[in-house]
């Protein structure tokens, strides 16, 4: 049975990811580590929070990947990041870790440079991915620059910078197929879907 339901804030969100003892391992596992800027973010939270709306257990080994955000502009090589995965393998054998220096990803993307690991989630494409998660002294934080509303109400919409970029955001939501696995989903494919006019954007949300 999963920990800490029923989920209605973000404080909600850091208890269950405390509670859940392989969740809050792979936390801890990043915190040894000692990164720069270190969180790990999107389906490893995003998921849980799925299962647990769903009435499903979470399970981590159903993860493609445990993604590691960092922020290290001094040091930006793919070997660097490799490195740190080798790190997190013999921490944690078995464990699909994909480690990304933020401070390079913005190329890949087509953003300008990001400020740090939090300007660079709140680029990515949907809100209720859009999320990340770090322990501190063994105690969780979370971050969600744009609010955990469309995650804890299943809500898939594409967030505000992918203005220029919704044929991206829906292949990508389309690739996934994440209504097979989690059915109450609402998916919101258009622009006009996901910010009826004359609310066509969270223009006063500070990223």
């Amino acid at each position: 049975m999963n920990p800490a339901p029923p989920l209605r804030t973000i404080s909600d969100i850091e208890r269950l990811l405390e509670a859940h003892a392989a969740s809050h391992a792979l936390l801890l596992n990043v915190e040894r580590l000692g990164l720069p800027d270190a969180w790990i973010g999107a389906g490893f939270i995003r998921n849980s929070v799925w299962d647990v709306l769903h009435g499903q257990s979470i399970d981590v080994t159903r993860l493609a990947d445990v993604d590691v955000l960092l922020f290290d502009p001094g040091e930006t090589g793919k070997e660097r990041e490799a490195e740190i995965e080798r790190r997190h393998r013999a921490l944690a054998p078995g464990i699909p870790w994909s480690v990304k220096n933020q401070a390079r990803i913005h190329l890949r993307n087509g953003d300008a440079p990001y400020l740090n690991t939090l300007d660079a989630v709140a680029h990515w494409a949907e809100t209720a991915t859009a999320i990340a998660a770090r322990s501190t002294r063994g105690k969780v934080e979370v971050v969600a620059p744009y609010g955990v509303d469309d995650l804890l109400n299943l809500i898939v919409r594409p967030t505000p910078v992918f203005g220029h970029k919704i044929d991206v955001y829906r292949e990508r939501v389309m690739e996934k197929g994440w209504p097979a696995r989690w059915p109450k989903l609402t998916m919101l494919m258009s622009w006009e879907e996901a910010y009826p006019a004359p609310h066509s954007s969270f223009d006063r949300i500070d990223t």
